[in-house]
């Protein structure tokens, strides 16, 4: 009898740690979405990922769905999300959300427009290709609200 109550103890102790664990697991994912933020260039205060690298929308596309695939996605990546993406310094939260691609990955938006990485533009404070019509539409930066910057 006192081996089954070792036992139950045992197995009840152990439960603790794979609760914690699968908690820590979730905690994880929720903090592993994709951050967007703010910078000054010199096109003004514009959004840019986690990284400082520059975030461009697609005049292609249509509010929140994205039209870049295949070519256009290797030129210009989609900034992507595992978890609930998250507004960093200066941006807005309420603008800040996600759209879901053809192929089930979660794509960034902000203000409703899927954001955009591009290949070019290898550090923080990069931007080459600021109104530059490719892939059938116009790329341009986005300023702290949201809109297209068209200078």
């Amino acid at each position: 009898m006192a081996a089954v109550a070792l036992l139950i103890a045992l197995l009840a102790g152990s439960a603790q740690p794979a609760e914690h664990s699968a908690t820590a697991k979730q905690v994880s994912v929720a903090r592993s979405g994709a951050t967007v933020k703010i910078r000054k260039t010199s096109y003004g205060r514009i959004l840019v990922d986690g990284k400082g690298r520059t975030l461009y929308l697609f005049t292609r596309d249509t509010k929140p769905k994205s039209r870049c695939y295949g070519a256009c996605a290797k030129a210009w990546s989609p900034l992507i999300t595992k978890g609930k993406p998250r507004a960093g310094s200066r941006a807005r939260p309420a603008l800040v959300g996600s759209t879901k691609r053809s192929g089930g990955k979660r794509q960034v938006t902000y203000n409703g427009h899927p954001v955009y990485r591009y290949v070019g533009d290898r550090k923080p404070g990069d931007v080459f290709c600021q109104n530059v019509v490719e892939f059938g539409g116009t790329w341009l930066v986005v300023s702290p609200d949201g809109r297209a910057v068209r200078s």
